[in-house]
């Protein structure tokens, strides 16, 4: 057995200090939006005033990424501490961390459209309503696209060319089977929704019953691997580390426990660390804040307040998302759904990117993946719940409507479908070999180029009528 089987990957994670690249990187971003800025104040009205904007979307991205970033450390340290798998952890607590975005994006564009009829009438408050719910679909469904298709293709790429000894993604069953079938059944609930003329407040109570079933089978999914991982460390304590990965295997399924290589491979390496640890006593957890400039010790009382603020920061970061994704669709003079469905969505990606990215290189692969798909169940379960909850609250208790002028709403129809297609070829490429490689992670960049011509298409009215 090579040494580099039985050694955790080193991540730039893991290193000290500040994140010099990035603060590099946003002080570009500033010194961008500053220049824009002066620009469209000079010229009102130019393509400067986009730019600016654009600009607000990458400075605001920065802010959401540093606000989950803290978060994100806080719920590894929870998943670390409660012994926690990779899949489940990643399915879980990296997924809510990552996708606390988009549900506050939906809940401000549902009450930015309806309190901006304030003094108007019922049926215009249920109008601006639909249509900021409409926004709200087209964000989470958006970022779901991306974080199936995007997020396992990058963090592909990236393996490839620094992962030189395993170069390609190798993905657990379970991850395919537990999370990527949760993730179709979910999805399918939402269409047979969409395809009704209009979603109702107790559609969101189904979906938040959903996702307690679904986190009841992390439950039992965590229990059952604690279970195998206790057999085997305790096989390994005895027998050693340097068995062959295939008879720890043979050995545990006549003792009638089925255990997997990837899970072998992970064990052998926790029995080495803890060998080599002996009596050193391990320098206590950080929350790095700012790009790593400063670290918070997490504790069980720490981990908690350390969430709380970072939910504030984000909350406030996706306000301002709202307003820039709003000012960009008038600019523009296109439907807020297809700025939404590509700036919004992608925007309120970025943690769950190099959060996958950073499980990925640390040798997490399966929890790199799960947190794509945990990602995009809280999008579907939560983020579309809780604002149909408040746009229910605000209009009365009334019903969304999915259509305009007795047509479905413009780009619903289209998304239906790509969400449909596109995942099943994405997880047809995921089966494969339960593999991912820089082949395949180009085959899905090009899926999503298929969705984002979808996008521009629609934006300027030249989709046929069957795809509006």
């Amino acid at each position: 057995m090579s040494e580099s089987q039985l050694s955790p990957v080193p991540s730039e994670s893991d290193e000290d200090g500040p994140d010099t690249k990035s603060i590099a990187i946003a002080i570009v971003a500033l010194i961008l939006l500053g220049a824009t800025w002066f620009a469209s104040r000079s010229a009102p009205g130019s393509g400067w005033t986009l730019a600016f904007l654009s600009m607000q979307v990458v400075v605001i991205s920065i802010v959401i990424w540093q606000a989950c970033d803290p978060f994100a450390d806080a719920a590894q340290w929870i998943g670390e501490t409660f012994r926690l798998p990779g899949s489940v952890r990643g399915a879980t607590l990296d997924a809510i961390a990552s996708s606390m975005p988009e549900l506050f994006s939906g809940i401000f564009f549902v009450v930015v459209a309806v309190t901006g009829t304030e003094g108007g009438t019922q049926a215009e408050m249920i109008e601006a309503g639909a249509e900021g719910y409409g926004s709200t679909i087209a964000t989470c469904a958006g970022s779901a696209i991306y974080n199936m298709i995007l997020i396992p293709a990058f963090c592909a790429l990236v393996i490839s060319f620094t992962r030189k000894e395993r170069p390609t993604i190798d993905i657990e069953d379970d991850v395919i089977t537990r999370d990527g079938m949760w993730f179709v059944g979910c999805e399918l609930l939402l269409i047979v929704f969409l395809f009704q003329n209009s979603m109702e407040w107790w559609m969101g109570a189904v979906f938040l019953g959903l996702y307690v079933v679904y986190i009841y089978h992390l439950y039992w999914s965590a229990g059952v691997y604690r279970r195998k991982m206790d057999h085997l460390h305790g096989h390994l304590e005895v027998h050693g580390v340097e068995i062959e990965t295939e008879t720890v295997i043979e050995t545990l399924r006549n003792d009638g426990v089925r255990v997997s290589r990837a899970l072998v491979l992970k064990a052998q390496v926790e029995v080495m660390e803890k060998i080599s640890d002996n009596d050193e006593e391990e320098p206590p957890e950080t929350a790095g804040v700012l790009f790593n400039l400063f670290g918070v010790p997490l504790n069980h009382a720490t981990v908690w307040i350390v969430i709380a603020l970072s939910t504030i920061v984000s909350a406030v970061a996706c306000y301002f998302l709202v307003e820039t994704t709003l000012d960009m669709a008038v600019q523009l003079q296109v439907p807020t759904f297809f700025v939404a469905v590509i700036v919004a969505a992608a925007a309120s990606s970025v943690p769950d990117t190099l959060l996958a990215i950073g499980a990925a290189r640390r040798g997490d692969d399966s929890g790199a993946v799960s947190n794509a798909f945990g990602s995009n169940i809280f999008d579907l379960c939560v983020c579309l719940s809780i604002p149909l909850f408040v746009n229910a609250y605000l209009t009365g208790w009334e019903p969304v409507s999915l259509t305009q002028d007795g047509k479905p709403m413009v780009g619903l129809t289209g998304l239906r479908l790509l969400l449909v297609i596109l995942t099943a070829l994405t997880l047809a490429i995921m089966w494969h070999k339960r593999q991912l490689t820089r082949t395949k992670a180009l085959v899905l960049c090009g899926l999503y180029g298929v969705f984002i011509g979808y996008a521009v298409l629609g934006s300027l009215n030249l989709l046929p009528f069957s795809l509006q």
